[in-house]
């Protein structure tokens, strides 16, 4: 009896010895199968602006938790490179760049999923540059681009509408990199405008000024657009003209009405003396005189 117990136990024990053997031979089989880990970033460049908060992207992937990893962010170039050092479950400042202190920070709730993508904050124009992203017991690594810009809404001013033909003032400060500066019709056709003038101050930041005539073909309403294409960054302020033609017209008028008074100056051009001496001519100053005519010269040809 006990030997028939012995054997059906021996039997049981060899079944489960089987089982595990033949699990541990098939994970022996699959393994060249399996798909490793991989740090992955973005190929393309991250874009910012002075400022802003940005985050730059790293994630292992199939995901794989880091939380006891240690993970370091460097920027190449540095005289200290770490960015971002994380060592036992916690940020390190020992190491750090000081200019990055108290502007960097991992997602800490997302290690256990393998993200290990840096916050930024408060991005300064200094930060742009290429970041990398360290597993260091891993020896993995993957690098982003960060571009940095700013830029701000332009200023439109008239000038020169009493003095002539319509001239519109565009300027905008606080630019990074260099932008460019357009002039648009109402019908968002380009306008040709002078030169643009570019002055780059000590904070490394650029200020731009336009300024383009305005024409009697042209509608009311006016565009200056600044841009800049790297960063791509697009500001734009539109205006809108008092009545072009209707302006161009009075300026005619009066130039019409001067030239009649003019004339009638000229007609008329006679010294005070002779008036008082020659009564028809005195009556005559009165009779221009009260229809709004001024006689101002005394002359005697």
């Amino acid at each position: 009896m006990n030997m028939v117990r012995w054997s059906q136990m021996m039997d049981h024990h060899f079944g489960i010895f089987s089982i595990l053997l033949f699990h541990l031979t098939m994970i022996e089989l699959l393994q060249p199968f399996r798909v490793a880990s991989e740090l992955i970033s973005s190929y393309v460049p991250i874009v910012a602006l002075a400022g802003d908060d940005v985050i730059l992207p790293c994630q292992l992937q199939p995901a794989v938790s880091v939380s006891s990893e240690t993970l370091l962010w460097i920027r190449p170039g540095l005289d200290l490179k770490y960015t971002y050092v994380h060592r036992d479950g916690q940020p390190m400042l020992m190491g750090q760049n000081p200019s990055y202190y108290n502007r960097t920070a991992l997602f800490v709730d997302q290690l256990m999923n393998g993200n290990v993508s840096l916050k930024l904050f408060r991005v300064k124009l200094s930060d742009a540059g290429r970041y990398t992203c360290i597993i260091d017991s891993k020896k993995m690594e993957a690098s982003v681009q960060l571009i940095v810009g700013a830029a701000s809404t332009p200023v439109v001013n008239i000038t020169g509408f009493d003095r002539g033909p319509v001239v519109l003032q565009c300027e905008s400060t606080g630019w990074y990199p260099e932008p460019e500066v357009f002039w648009l019709d109402g019908e968002g056709n380009l306008l040709s405008a002078g030169p643009t003038e570019t002055v780059r101050g000590p904070d490394d930041l650029y200020t731009v000024s336009s300024r383009v005539t305005v024409e009697k073909r042209h509608s009311n309403s006016f565009t200056c657009r600044v841009q800049q294409n790297s960063t791509n960054q697009t500001r734009e302020t539109h205006i809108h003209v008092p009545d072009i033609r209707m302006h161009q017209q009075d300026d005619e008028k009066k130039a019409v009405v001067l030239f009649k008074r003019n004339q009638k100056v000229k007609e008329h051009d006679v010294s005070e003396r002779s008036c008082e001496d020659d009564p028809m001519l005195n009556l005559k100053k009165k009779q221009l005189e009260d229809q709004g005519d001024q006689l101002e010269s005394v002359t005697v040809l």
